[in-house]
């Protein structure tokens, strides 16, 4: 851990029922939780069936994060981690609102992907009960999705995130708090029927113990405990007594449980039927709850990242190896990339960690090979953008593959559109090194870079060659005309000697 690293850090969790922030301190390596923030926003709740979210909720969000960002404003850029999950995914084509909350928070937004989420709870439940070296499945129950896990000690093995929620199906099959035997019924058979694919996979022989995190497991919990039909955790029989009192109330505000918090009522029924279709479609029959979740897994890919054991750089190897890349190939682009990096950085305003956006495209730059050879740099960039890459945001996945779709023939000038304001400079710069360092490599020699020197005037980028150097490689020298042509797009006319 460098100087640097910021010595408190926080994780914000834009749930589709609710939105948390955990603030935590680092402390020899460890982290001492110092604040927890939790407000019930219900964000799945004002999710139209276009996909955009009404302007009650909206704002309802917005005031939320206006209050956790006044809590963290004090934090420096870096030392804050937020991502949105399911509803967020579903609205993501609301930049408008995703710019709005972004402000409010004063830090920036990330939206993660269902796997990822299963990744980041896992490792909030796996390290909050350290020392159980038992095969577990964990479960966790948000407001608009739920992500399932079956894992060893620290490391997951299977992932998977399905469409169904405390705040969703609430919504879906007990319309204005009505619970029905009917509408029970549904909503179990519509937990199992999306239990049905993934049920060979998490059977319950596959696993010694079940674990539950967030907040419907955390209720029912509770509840169980309160009514003596369980001393801790979930049981199977604790889940039918409390069946037939939902049933028996009939109506979500005359429901009287002990132990049955006010913010928890109006999306009790949905999640139970969640939680009642998982256990009867794995065969489960006790289920202990666990105290981290998705905000702790967060902060601890944090302390990952700062003490440099980053988890998107096993997946890019392991993308590449999945692939069948040519792996030295991939490394001599590498290296000649970052020649030209460490050349062209300061001319272009980039920063040292932006080196690994062209480290990582640079291995996975000929991924789409496995496809077709015709157009395999569109083959590439639709298989970063859309195969599950641990440890990436669906917005970093995006940017890395507009790198690999760019990096040779015309310019991805779509693509580059598609990017935030703020991140299209960077991209479009790193393009053009990537661009260079592949055309650089095309022979696919193993003789060393040139010592290349590159300058800018104006808008003209220069390219120094050593004496003779070009005269020797024609091939090279007619790649850069081709490549005079294509950078003309991007406003950059190349120059080289």
């Amino acid at each position: 851990m460098t100087t640097d690293t910021p010595r408190t850090i926080a994780a914000v969790d834009l749930g589709s029922n609710s939105f948390h922030a955990v603030v935590a301190r680092l402390q020899n390596g460890q982290l001492d939780i110092l604040d927890r923030l939790r407000e019930p926003v219900r964000l799945a709740e004002g999710l139209t069936d276009e996909n955009r979210l009404d302007e009650v909720v909206r704002q309802r969000a917005l005031d939320c994060l206006s209050r956790f960002g006044q809590r963290l404003k004090e934090l420096p850029p870096g030392s804050v981690r937020a991502v949105g999950t399911n509803t967020l995914r579903r609205a993501q084509h609301n930049a408008g609102f995703l710019d709005e909350a972004c402000q409010a928070l004063g830090h920036p937004i990330e939206i993660i992907s269902g796997v990822e989420e299963a990744r980041l709870i896992y490792a909030g439940v796996s390290l909050s009960i350290a020392g159980q070296d038992q095969t577990r499945l964990v479960v966790d129950i948000g407001g608009g999705s739920t992500e399932l896990i079956i894992g060893e000690d620290v490391r997951p093995v299977e992932l998977e995130s399905l469409y169904m929620g405390c705040v969703s199906y609430s919504k879906r099959y007990f319309p204005g708090g009505e619970i029905s035997k009917s509408g029970m019924r549904e909503a179990v058979l519509a937990g199992s029927i999306e239990l049905e694919p993934i049920q060979q996979r998490f059977n319950h022989s596959l696993w010694q113990m079940a674990t539950g995190a967030s907040g419907t497991v955390k209720a029912i919990r509770d509840i169980l405990r309160a009514q003596g039909w369980s001393e801790q955790g979930i049981t199977w029989s604790g889940m039918k007594k409390l069946r037939k009192e939902l049933l028996a109330a009939g109506q979500v505000d005359e429901l009287r449980l002990e132990g049955l918090s006010e913010n928890r009522r109006p999306v009790l029924p949905g999640g139970f039927a969640v939680l009642y279709a998982i256990f009867d479609a794995l065969g489960v029959d006790a289920m202990n709850v666990s105290g981290g979740a998705l905000r702790e897994g967060v902060l601890y890919d944090m302390l990952g990242r700062l003490q440099h054991q980053d988890p998107r750089e096993t997946s890019v190897d392991a993308m590449l190896e999945r692939f069948h890349g040519d792996q030295v190939h991939a490394r001599r682009v590498e290296q000649a990339a970052y020649h030209l990096f460490k050349s062209m950085r300061e001319m272009w305003g980039l920063e040292e960690q932006d080196w690994q956006w062209l480290k990582w495209a640079s291995r996975l730059h000929e991924v789409g090979l496995v496809v077709a050879h015709s157009g395999y740099h569109k083959h590439g960039a639709y298989l970063v953008q859309h195969v599950d890459l641990a440890g990436f945001t669906i917005q970093e996945q995006q940017f890395l593959a507009t790198l690999v779709r760019g990096h040779r023939r015309k310019l991805p000038l779509s693509w580059w559109k598609m990017l935030p304001a703020t991140q299209r400079p960077k991209c479009e710069y790193l393009s053009v090194i990537l661009r260079l360092a592949v055309l650089l490599r095309r022979g696919r020699s193993e003789l060393p870079m040139p010592a290349i020197e590159a300058w800018l005037e104006g808008d003209e980028l220069h390219l120094g060659f050593p004496q003779d150097w070009l005269n020797e490689r024609p091939l090279t020298v007619g790649d850069l005309q081709q490549e005079q042509i294509y950078l003309v797009d991007a406003g950059i006319i190349l120059r080289y000697d």
